[in-house]
């Protein structure tokens, strides 16, 4: 008897639209700009409107997406956090990795994340706050584009350039007035990155806020990064030095006892 998986394989992908549209909809409620009319998402997904509207219906009705106290604006639903919180909660680099956020944060007393890469973005799946007034502002699940991060660069530079160009979205986006946009800047930056294992973010994402990030040597290429943000005003001679041997001395014990944990 042949399977659906045998008749189908080798065809050609062809995606299920409403699914792809209620996706389209996930996504775009959660990009940050806050509740959403009917008319705004649907310019912005080029979804008529009267489809979009039984989508919404739907998607209030399990949860997924609230509507205000007019009817008429729409964001995530709680069941979009449960699930981001059951995502968290089951990783596994995530967990072993808990201990290690809290032991650079005590150390330093500054703002510390765990970034994943995700396509030409890295998301924060962890975070443990600075002690002081003046921070980053950020939060978990957050997307930021990985050209502009310490994370995200350290990431990309465990990929040869060919990947890095295909994964990155072109012309780059400028966060800041020291955000790397022109594409041969970028790899010269990544060359520098592999040949001293660390990446620096100069207010590239922030101003008034450095970054120092390296990666998580749990795969290959890696996947997930470490980063410590300092604001600039903070930062003295000896900082440098100090935070890339604290994440240098964390990651090898990670290297160190890799063989001894389980596959991810």
């Amino acid at each position: 008897m042949t399977s659906t998986a045998d008749a189908t394989r080798g065809e050609a992908f062809q995606p299920v639209k409403s699914a792809g549209r209620t996706l389209d909809v996930l996504e775009a409620l959660a990009d940050g700009a806050g509740p959403r009319s009917l008319g705004e998402l649907a310019r912005a997904l080029a979804i008529p409107k009267s489809s979009l509207h039984g989508i919404l219906r739907t998607m209030i009705q399990r949860g997924w997406v609230e509507a205000d106290p007019t009817g008429t604006r729409f964001g995530l639903g709680v069941r979009a956090l449960q699930v981001g919180a059951a995502y968290l909660e089951t990783d596994t680099v995530t967990g072993l990795l808990s201990g290690v956020l809290d032991q650079l944060a005590t150390q330093f007393g500054e703002t510390v994340h765990l970034g994943r890469l995700d396509g030409p973005h890295v998301v924060y799946l962890a975070k443990r706050e600075s002690v002081h007034p003046l921070r980053l502002y950020s939060a978990i699940g957050r997307h930021l584009p990985a050209h502009a991060t310490a994370l995200g660069k350290v990431l990309l530079a465990e990929r040869p350039d060919e990947a890095v160009d295909r994964l990155l979205h072109w012309p780059l986006t400028a966060l800041t007035a020291r955000t790397i946009t022109d594409p041969g800047a970028l790899h010269e930056e990544l060359a520098t990155i592999r040949s001293r294992g660390y990446a620096m973010d100069r207010e590239e994402n922030t101003e008034g806020i450095v970054c120092f990030a390296m990666a998580v040597p749990l795969q290959a290429p890696a996947t997930d990064a470490i980063s410590l943000s300092v604001p600039a005003s903070r930062l003295d001679d000896t900082s440098e030095a100090r935070i890339v041997a604290a994440l240098g001395t964390t990651l090898a014990q990670i290297r160190a006892a890799r063989p001894l944990l389980p596959a991810l």
